[in-house]
């Protein structure tokens, strides 16, 4: 039996990040009121790349829960 995975990526503005746990605030694009808190992190992106108004690459695993997504691109 395969697992498979069927995620979805969206693009997002950085509104806080915590170094200390590597969770994530992100606005999505094109919603002004779908404001994500506590995302996981990629472990791999350098705590100092996360800064307010960056863009972001957010994948969700489950598109009905928003919980269930990580943070795994950064970019200007």
């Amino acid at each position: 039996m395969t697992d498979e995975l069927d995620a979805r990526i969206r693009r997002g503005t950085l509104r806080n990040f915590v170094a200390g746990t590597y969770l994530a605030d992100v606005q999505l694009d094109g919603s002004l009121h779908m404001n994500l808190t506590g995302i996981p992190t990629a472990r791999d992106i350098a705590a100092a790349e996360m800064t307010n108004g960056r863009k972001v690459a957010v994948a969700f695993f489950d598109p009905s829960n928003p919980n269930d997504a990580a943070v795994l691109a950064v970019w200007t």
